[in-house]
This record gives structure tokens, C-alpha cells and sequence, in this order.
């Protein structure tokens, strides 16, 4: 592997060792009482503040979970090109490798999303539809950190627009931007929830970035 594969590669392991490390401090340090029916909570002191600071805004909610549809459709972008490449080449093997190895990473992100849901590390401080619902990691802000970066990914080497694929890339850095601090604003999350799921995103995609680089490398070898 070239360096930049390797350096992508310890980048989103060293993340996903930090989210490891910050999932274990968020059920052991500072836990107290102050989520919703007395359920517990870690880094009480902070979250609560932070909570306390912002309250809750259900609208910017609803605007955001809507949004969260825009991943969603960026996925199934994807997996187009994927089932147009299968249909017009005939052969699953001579679909791009990186669009391949996309479908994989995808899988693993929905299966980081169920273990979550299945694990309740702590609830959300507010009721959903007079519901308590697992609130760590942010769902959303996982989803928008892990889908949204790799469209920039392929657009360098898919668009050869450059204004097109700046333009692209500019909207989709702002999204993303907006979207976890909407998560934290609207209150629905406790802050421990958004940087949890910031540390797992980072750490998926540059461990898939630093894959498919690696891929890359190797093909380039081969052709030399």
C-alpha cells in the first residue's frame, strides 16, 4: 500500500479505538440520574448543561429526520451505478471494485446502527411520540457522516467537472455541518450521543476510504 492508504487506514482505526474508549467513559464516568424516568446517563454534568442550554426544539427535529432521507437517497445513487454496471457488463466481478467494497461498507454501517439500537447505552432526554428511544450514538448523525463523505470521495474521481464537483462538495460539507449541529440544538440528543457518533463515522469511512485506495494501488501495480 501507498502511504496515503496507510495513513487513511490508522486514522480510522485510531477513531474507532477512540469511540471504543469514549463508549466505555460514557457508561462509567459521571453517571447520574437525569434522563428521562430517572434513566442514567454519563457525563451528567455536561450533558445536562449542554441540554439545559439549548432545550428542545422539535421542529428543528422534524427538519432534520426529514432530511435524513438525503443519505438515504445517496445510497440508492449508488446502488444504481452498481446495478447499471451488473446489467451492462454481465458479471458482478466486473463491477468497480470501489463501488463493490461501497455496498459492504454500507452493510456495516446499517449493522453498527441495529447493534446500537439493540444495546441501549442511554436514552434520548426527551419522549418521541411518547416513546423512550435509544438515543447512543446519534442514528442520524451517523448515517449523514458516513454516507455524505463518501459522495465527495467518488465525485473526485467520477466528475470531471470541476466546478460541478466543487459545487457538490461544498453543499454536502455545509449539510453535513447542519445536520449534526441540528441534531444538537434540537435537543433530542445528548452531546455524549453526537460525539460518540462522530468518532464511529470518522473511523468507517476512512477505514473504507483507506480500502479502497489500497485497491487502487494494487490495480495501478498491476498494470505497470
Amino acid at each position: 500500500m501507498k502511504r496515503n492508504a496507510k495513513y487513511n487506514l490508522c486514522l480510522g482505526i485510531g477513531s474507532i479505538l477512540l469511540f471504543i474508549l469514549w463508549t466505555v467513559l460514557v457508561m462509567t464516568a459521571d453517571v447520574k440520574p437525569i434522563g428521562l424516568k430517572g434513566s442514567s446517563v454519563g457525563f451528567a454534568t455536561v450533558n445536562s448543561a449542554v441540554h439545559k442550554l439549548t432545550g428542545a426544539n422539535m421542529s428543528l427535529y422534524n427538519v432534520t429526520d426529514w432530511l435524513g432521507l438525503v443519505p438515504i437517497l445517496v445510497c440508492f445513487i449508488f446502488a444504481g451505478v452498481g446495478l447499471y454496471q451488473l446489467i451492462k457488463r454481465r458479471s458482478l466481478l466486473k463491477v468497480d471494485k470501489d463501488i463493490l467494497i461501497l455496498g459492504v461498507y454500507y452493510i456495516l454501517v446499517i449493522a453498527a446502527y441495529l447493534i446500537f439500537e439493540m444495546i441501549p447505552v442511554n436514552y434520548r432526554p426527551v419522549l418521541i411520540n411518547g416513546f423512550m428511544e435509544v438515543s447512543y450514538p446519534s442514528s442520524t448523525t451517523l448515517l449523514v457522516l458516513c454516507v455524505m463523505p463518501t459522495l465527495n470521495f467518488h465525485l473526485d474521481r467520477r466528475i470531471k467537472n470541476k466546478t460541478v464537483r466543487n459545487i457538490i462538495n461544498i453543499i454536502s460539507v455545509f449539510f453535513s455541518v447542519f445536520m449534526v449541529i441540528g441534531r444538537l440544538i434540537s435537543g433530542v440528543h445528548w452531546l455524549s450521543d453526537i460525539v460518540g457518533s462522530v468518532l464511529i463515522s470518522l473511523g468507517l469511512f476512512y477505514i473504507y476510504k483507506g480500502v479502497v485506495l489500497s485497491v487502487w494501488n494494487s490495480a495501478e501495480n498491476c498494470s505497470n
